[in-house]
């Protein structure tokens, strides 16, 4: 779902109440997968080299301040990575998504007709009888709406560095939802429309690559 270095990019920022948090948000390293295979909720290794990359380069450029508040997918492609950072949380709503009985099937073995019906209804269709793109927005976001809870209070009086801050190691298709929960709480949007939305986003998160946010309630 994805391929590159380890560069940080800027995605969305918005005002609200109070200073926003910012969340470092860090797509997992390489897995050991052959291309064209599709996975999401499959609990793949990642590549020893890969993750020694990733780590280097989050270290060089200083994008995690020490003290920071960490929290990983369970799945051990982030976790061989987050394991090196320090103490964490790990929670299962920054899961990728569960693509049911078309896990660790080469994309051209699924059946047209099923990717076909997930392309016509992006949001709500469950592909292989997993999960839809909606279900993984409601636990993302229910992650969200939790974390600011949790820090808002230090967010707010910004009594040290690391309260207003949030590192999150997790997965390309758990991050375009964050994005586009950014975007779409500011301008209003039904959660629906904030998944649809995302589900259309171009893929482009590289392994390794930080995205920025920042967060208000």
């Amino acid at each position: 779902m994805g391929s590159g270095g380890a560069g940080a990019s800027p995605a969305a920022s918005r005002q609200g109440q109070g200073q926003p948090m910012r969340l470092i948000l860090v797509r997992h390293p390489q897995p050991l997968v052959a291309p064209g295979v599709c996975y999401g909720s499959s609990d793949l290794a990642a590549a020893p080299h890969d993750v020694a990359r990733v780590h280097a380069a989050l270290l060089a450029s200083a994008s995690i301040p020490p003290g920071t508040p960490l929290y990983s997918s369970p799945l051990q492609r982030c976790t061989a990575l987050t394991s090196l950072l320090g103490a964490h949380t790990l929670d299962a709503r920054l899961a990728e998504m569960d693509f049911g009985a078309w896990e660790r099937r080469s994309w051209d073995d699924i059946p047209r007709t099923e990717v076909d019906a997930w392309a016509a209804d992006l949001a709500c269709y469950r592909p292989g009888g997993g999960e839809s793109v909606l279900q993984v927005a409601e636990r993302v976001a229910a992650f969200r709406a939790e974390l600011l809870a949790r820090h808002s209070g230090a967010a707010c009086d910004g009594r040290a560095r690391g309260a207003h801050e949030v590192a999150i190691i997790c997965h390309a298709g758990t991050i375009r939802l964050m994005v586009a929960l950014e975007a779409g709480l500011q301008g209003g949007l039904p959660l629906a429309e904030i998944a649809l939305r995302a589900a259309a986003l171009p893929h482009k998160i590289a392994y390794g690559e930080t995205v920025i946010l920042e967060a208000a309630a």
